[in-house]
């Protein structure tokens, strides 16, 4: 009786949903016929955002993350990491590598690997929403370049921001692990004799996953630009999609009413109402909220800015969901579970930046302010790249290395004496 109900009740919502979907569609055709120049514009700075911002930071990490699956770094990240990553969040060690490549490469990185692990069978349907809900993250090249000096103009901020969004975004990680049923967790199946070495079984699963892709360098390496550029263009038209439905809502008016509405709400709260803006636009797109929490007026105390900026940045807005929504549709992972986590640690990360501001921040932030620049072109940004890119490399080149010590002991062993 309540199974009926139930998959009423979701026919319902999904009936409601088209249709919602399907007015705003038409309201943008519609708002484009109206003010023609502003969609033009709007499109203009949303490639731009792609081209200048997205594609150079992004790009390279979905290639080399693609490159990495293929070598079976996941597999060694994995079995070495499984002690850890079962007990405290519920899913296998594999989970460990994407947590790393998801913090350090941002959204939506995590969802593209966490896809891939579930194609290769290594997560259930319930440990890949586990995984995918606290692995979405912002880069840290962004939330210090960007936002803490490009939009507050204040380097310290970043030290409170990075507690507060990831380590929230962990302990989103902690209360998903009682999300879904008890089941059998997936695991990496080895063949070959039992190893005493966790080490050793590591490098001996790297190779087994290694042998059982097969593909030569240059064909992983083509397949991973192909599949990579595929998923590059999906983020940059979804950009460009939502900087045009927003500016075009913002000319019909719907959006300063939104703002009145959450004006409203933020005022019964005690919340300053100059961050109606910065929270608004964080609902839809990340870069919005957080530079308008920067520029917000110097009226509002900074611990509110940044609490602002936290939301934003855990929520991820609406174009990122967007995104993530893209890559789940290939699998079975479901949205909704994803959509709740991000609310969840857009929460926490806010009431975390308030609740630690002032021992980690004390009274010193305001004088460590500096001129605004482009984080993509400051030199720690280069530096950073550089470094993480040369620690890929050894990475790689630590794994045929081991790979081929390995190959050249089995082989030493069967070779007649």
């Amino acid at each position: 009786m309540f199974g009926s109900g139930g998959a009423i009740i979701s026919m319902t919502m999904k009936k409601i949903g088209l249709i919602l979907l399907m007015t705003g569609l038409l309201s943008i055709i519609f708002l484009m016929a109206l003010y023609p120049e502003a969609a033009l514009q709007s499109a203009l700075r949303g490639l731009a955002i792609w081209w200048d911002v997205l594609f150079p930071s992004l790009f390279p990490f979905f290639v080399i993350s693609e490159v990495l699956l293929g070598f079976g770094v996941v597999h060694l990240v994995g079995t070495l990491l499984d002690p850890m990553m079962k007990p405290l969040f519920r899913i296998p060690g594999s989970g460990g590598f994407v947590a790393a490549m998801g913090y350090v490469s941002g959204y939506p990185v995590g969802a593209k690997l966490t896809a891939k692990l579930w194609e290769q069978k290594m997560v259930t349907r319930d440990e890949g929403e586990r995984l995918v809900a606290f692995t979405t993250s912002s880069d840290p090249i962004f939330l210090i370049g960007a936002v803490s000096v490009g939009f507050f103009h204040n380097p310290r901020i970043g030290l409170i921001l990075a507690l507060a969004h990831y380590g929230g975004g962990l302990l989103v990680g902690l209360l998903m692990r009682f999300h879904g049923r008890k089941e059998f967790t997936a695991n990496i199946k080895h063949e070959g004799p039992r190893q005493h070495s966790r080490f050793k079984a590591a490098i001996y699963a790297m190779h087994a996953a290694r042998k059982a892709d097969g593909r030569a360098f240059g064909i992983l390496l083509k397949q991973a630009v192909e599949s990579s550029l595929h998923l590059i263009i999906v983020v940059g038209g979804l950009v460009v999609f939502f900087s045009v439905f927003l500016e075009l809502w913002t000319q019909a008016g719907a959006i300063p009413a939104l703002n009145h509405v959450v004006n409203a709400l933020l005022s019964f709260a005690g919340v300053p109402e100059q961050l109606t803006t910065a929270l608004v636009g964080g609902i839809f797109e990340v870069t919005l909220g957080t530079r308008y929490a920067g520029t917000a007026g110097d009226g509002i105390p900074l611990p509110y800015k940044a609490a602002a900026a936290a939301f934003a940045l855990s929520w991820g807005g609406l174009s990122v969901h967007a995104q993530i929504a893209s890559i789940l549709n290939s699998t079975n992972l479901r949205y909704l579970p994803f959509m709740v986590a991000r609310l969840v640690h857009g929460f926490i990360a806010a009431a975390a930046v308030l609740l630690l501001w002032e021992p980690v921040m004390g009274g010193t932030a305001a004088s460590f302010a500096v001129p605004a620049v482009s984080y993509l072109s400051s030199t720690g940004y280069t530096q950073v790249m550089a470094f993480f890119c040369i620690l890929l490399g050894s990475i790689i080149g630590m794994m045929l290395l081991a790979e081929a010590i390995y190959l050249l002991r089995r082989k030493s062993r069967n070779f007649p004496r």
